[in-house]
């Protein structure tokens, strides 16, 4: 994240935050008069887009996932071993993850904020923590493009 200030003629400043919308994610532009007559200062915290083809669909990223229900036998499983618990990877995080956005994925597209969503995006949150991951996007599409990456190496 950074932010853009711009000096400009008022009559170019709507032109100009248009223009910013479309290169960046921004925020409110903050707007104060210049010192110079009839030039704005622009103030507006921005982030880098992320690529569009960066971020898999769900059918590309699951496409040759395990079905749902030996996800979570797996998940169960390595969460449940006393030896694998001390020290549970990346890799189990990011599957649980990914499990998780699946059943949401099946449930009810007219109840967009249900408990499988909210625990789908809690799951996605901590993955980004996990990983530190600085991309301004929807956690869920983070969680994709990382099992879709898993699972084209696996």
């Amino acid at each position: 994240m950074f932010e853009i200030r711009v000096i400009c003629d008022r009559a170019d400043a709507d032109r100009i935050t248009t223009s910013l919308n479309t290169l960046f994610a921004t925020g409110a532009v903050r707007r104060s008069p210049s010192r110079t007559a009839g030039l704005e200062r622009l103030y507006v915290t921005a982030d880098h887009r992320p690529d569009p083809q960066t971020w898999p669909t769900p059918e590309q990223a699951y496409a040759d996932a395990p079905c749902i229900a030996d996800e979570i036998g797996w998940t169960v499983c390595v969460a449940g071993d006393p030896e694998s618990c001390a020290e549970l990877d990346r890799e189990y995080f990011l599957r649980k993850a990914a499990v998780f956005d699946r059943i949401a994925l099946s449930g009810d597209p007219d109840i967009p904020y249900g408990s499988d969503t909210e625990t789908a995006h809690a799951t996605a949150l901590y993955l980004m923590d996990l990983d530190h991951a600085s991309v301004i996007c929807d956690p869920r599409a983070y969680v994709r493009q990382q099992y879709a990456q898993w699972t084209k190496n696996q």
